[in-house]
């Protein structure tokens, strides 16, 4: 009984919001630039039945820039197709992010755009949307075990390893490398995953490891000020995430430790911002997630056209450093770069 109301009241808002979430969206500014994805050779067609008029974009998250920077790119590519949305966020937790599922489900959007708080958590929430008849749509992971029409994300265990590989070739190959890993997400945890496979290749390199703390209990900046003070001679801290990198470099430099080089994963204002300052955080792997959203957007308009669509894309990564940024023209924005076809203008090229 206690589900059944908990579904009503989402299902409820989530209805009252549709109206709202439509006037509130902003036209894309960039035509689609498919030419850019690297997308599996497995494609897939269908002529769904018709469903209702109304699509459904189910966000993990939306507290950060990332989960803002997806909302951004699902809203775009609906306003630039006329078609009405109704958006819910999870705040990273995949109970209430099934919830949310369930309630779409009784609404029957005729799609369902999904950023997983946790790819194993949602999957029966999914697998339900999809024995619905829903065509499911994803970004930023994938999802073991159930039959998304495309999933679109990054490369989370190469980024994983050129991140590493960076701080690896940046110290000499030896020295004591500080680790700050995210577990909590099987996506996220391919990140570290791939560095540990790049560190092969340094047996000179030690490694010294802290894992977020979801509870908050410890931060990720008192995290690395711990692994600072018990290990003064580490030589770099690769990062999970660039939360923990800006954080981390600004607990450097209160420490005094201004050589220390800090990597992380992700990309966007506040990242680019620190970077270009020239401190500690050296490099980030921008991801796209602007693309990612928008592109599923626009492979949903094929599929329920008929057309054939990729089942598997990998999204578009930019290594970004201070000397990339510091030669982004005055006319363009560097923050921009996920949008279709800014990789263009911007002179950036992938490196995953």
């Amino acid at each position: 009984m206690v589900k059944k109301l908990v579904v009503a009241l989402v299902m409820a808002t989530l209805i009252m919001n549709v109206v709202g979430c439509t006037q509130s969206a902003s036209p894309a500014t960039q035509s689609a630039s498919p030419a850019t994805q690297s997308a599996s050779p497995a494609t897939q067609s269908a002529s769904p039945a018709t469903q209702s008029d109304v699509v459904a974009i189910s966000l993990g998250w939306q507290e950060n820039e990332s989960g803002q920077r997806f909302a951004q790119g699902f809203i775009a590519g609906c306003t630039e197709l006329g078609w009405k949305y109704v958006l819910s966020n999870a705040n990273y937790d995949p109970k209430l992010q099934s919830d949310q599922i369930d309630a779409f489900i009784k609404m029957h959007p005729k799609a369902l755009f999904i950023t997983a708080s946790d790819p194993i958590g949602i999957t029966a929430a999914v697998q339900r949307a999809i024995d619905a008849g829903i065509p499911v749509f994803l970004a930023d992971s994938y999802i073991a075990g159930v039959k998304a029409v495309t999933s679109i994300a990054s490369n989370n265990f190469g980024m994983g390893m050129y991140t590493m590989k960076y701080i690896a070739k940046a110290i000499g190959g030896k020295g004591k490398v500080g680790m700050i890993n995210l577990p909590n997400n099987e996506t996220w945890d391919l990140r570290t995953l791939g560095a540990l496979v790049a560190l092969k290749d340094y047996p000179d390199i030690q490694v010294v490891s802290w894992a977020y703390d979801p509870t908050g209990a410890v931060t990720p900046r008192q995290g690395v000020e711990n692994m600072l003070t018990a290990n003064p001679d580490i030589k770099a801290v690769w990062c999970s995430w660039d939360g923990a990198a800006m954080e981390g470099a600004l607990a450097a430099q209160a420490h005094g430790m201004n050589n220390v080089i800090f990597t992380g994963i992700d990309g966007g204002p506040r990242a680019f911002e620190q970077i270009q300052a020239g401190g500690p955080f050296k490099l980030t792997c921008a991801q796209s997630f602007y693309w990612m959203a928008y592109m599923d957007v626009m492979y949903a308009k094929d599929y329920l056209e008929g057309k054939k669509v990729p089942r598997f894309v990998v999204s578009p990564v930019y290594a970004v450093t201070k000397e990339v940024l510091d030669a982004v023209p005055a006319s363009l924005k560097a923050t921009d770069y996920d949008m279709p076809g800014m990789d263009v203008k911007l002179n950036w090229t992938p490196v995953l």
